[in-house]
Order: C-alpha cells, then sequence, then structure tokens
C-alpha cells in the first residue's frame, strides 16, 4: 500500500468518528451568545473574563454571525466560557468517493481525447474495452495522484 493512500484512510477513519456533526447546526444568535446564556452570563461579565470591554463582546458576536470572526478570539471566547473550541472539516462523502469522483472525471476526458483520435484511424475499442481501460486509468489516477489531478481542464 502506498504512503499517501495509507494517509488518506487513517485521516478517513478519523473524519468518520466526526460525520455526525455534519447536521448540527449552528444556534440563530451563534454559539458564543448561546452558551453565554446558557450559562447565565451577561456580555459584561465576558468581557470581564475576556479583559475586553462589553462593547467588544457585541462586536464578537456579531463577528461570529458574519463569519469575519477568527479562530484565535473562538478559542479565547471558548476558553472564558470553559468550553473548547473545535473546528475542522467534515466531508459530505469519503474522501475515497471525492477522489474517485475527480479521478474518473480526469480518466473519462483523457480517454475521449485517445478514443476520437483512435476512431479517426479506425482503432475504436469496444464499450467493454472502454469500461475496462476507464476502470484502469481511474485506478492509476487514484494510487498515483499526480500534480494535475484536480486541475479544471
Amino acid at each position: 500500500m502506498n504512503k499517501k493512500k495509507l494517509i488518506r484512510e487513517q485521516l478517513e477513519a478519523t473524519l468518520g468518528r466526526l460525520s455526525p456533526l455534519r447536521n448540527v447546526i449552528s444556534p440563530p444568535k451563534g454559539w458564543i451568545r448561546a452558551i453565554r446564556n446558557a450559562l447565565g452570563m451577561t456580555a459584561k461579565q465576558l468581557a470581564g473574563r475576556l479583559g475586553v470591554a462589553q462593547q467588544a463582546v457585541a462586536r464578537i458576536e456579531k463577528d461570529e454571525l458574519t463569519g469575519s470572526v477568527t479562530i484565535k478570539t473562538m478559542r479565547r471566547v471558548a476558553e472564558s466560557l470553559d468550553c473548547a473550541f473545535v473546528y475542522g472539516f467534515v466531508p459530505r462523502s469519503s474522501l475515497e468517493t471525492t477522489l474517485r469522483k475527480q479521478a474518473q472525471q480526469l480518466a473519462a476526458r483523457r480517454l475521449a481525447r485517445a478514443s476520437q483520435t483512435m476512431a479517426l484511424e479506425n482503432q475504436a475499442l469496444s464499450k467493454k474495452e472502454n469500461e475496462k481501460v476507464l476502470s484502469e486509468m481511474v485506478s492509476e489516477l487514484v494510487d498515483t495522484l499526480p500534480p494535475n489531478l484536480w486541475n479544471e481542464s
């Protein structure tokens, strides 16, 4: 097994444990305000814990909603709320599926160009041969991960 595949499989196992989080929806007023309110903490009290002005807490809560809050700030606020800040990506499908889908698209483009040339020379492959070649090309692309795999054309 090649090293890249092993690394991908190990990451896949870790990400698999996160898949239940895919459907978690942020509270309407944001996580900071939701946790702060659940703890019965005012914005002024959180500001004191953070060592900032109360207006800064209002700005941080607003920035969370707009997506402009920094990870560094979220970590600081989480610590002040006795929480762990968790940051990550949860793939919609497996990494292997995403990789194979991309490899399939690239292989199909390459095969289409080759097939066009072969047809002009009366050397076209049968449908079954075409599918076999395509499958082999996909496997090779997944195994080697060439630098141009994710190029658009």
